[in-house]
């Protein structure tokens, strides 16, 4: 069975930092790119970085590049988002995806606000 859990969410002040993770089961999760998305109220889900299988190939969208850095531990079967400089803009549910089999995970919250 697959299952995606990402966890690390939470309430954070402008300016502050959290780390999500996404861990993984029922799958070769070394063989997959991953991404991390994020859905906010009322807006479209949007993709904010993705990693290659390696941990090759890095990608951002515009509105994190710089401040939010993604990686993988393939022994662990897990991917990370490292997310400094938050800023209220950056609320939503973040979610992971491994896009060649769309498999999702159930998302955790983050919150930034004073």
């Amino acid at each position: 069975q697959v299952q995606l859990v990402e966890s690390g969410g939470g309430l954070v002040q402008p300016g502050g930092s959290l780390r999500l993770s996404c861990t993984t089961s029922g799958f070769t999760f070394s063989e997959y790119a991953i991404k991390w998305y994020r859905q906010a109220p009322g807006k479209e889900r949007e993709m904010v970085a993705l990693i290659g299988p390696a941990g090759s190939s890095p990608g951002y969208a515009d509105s994190v590049k710089g401040r939010f850095t993604i990686s993988r531990d393939n022994a662990k079967n897990t991917v990370y988002l490292q997310m400094n400089s938050l800023k209220p803009e950056d609320t939503a549910v973040y979610l992971c995806n491994v896009p060649s089999r769309n498999y999702w995970g159930q998302g955790t919250q983050v919150t930034v606000s004073s």
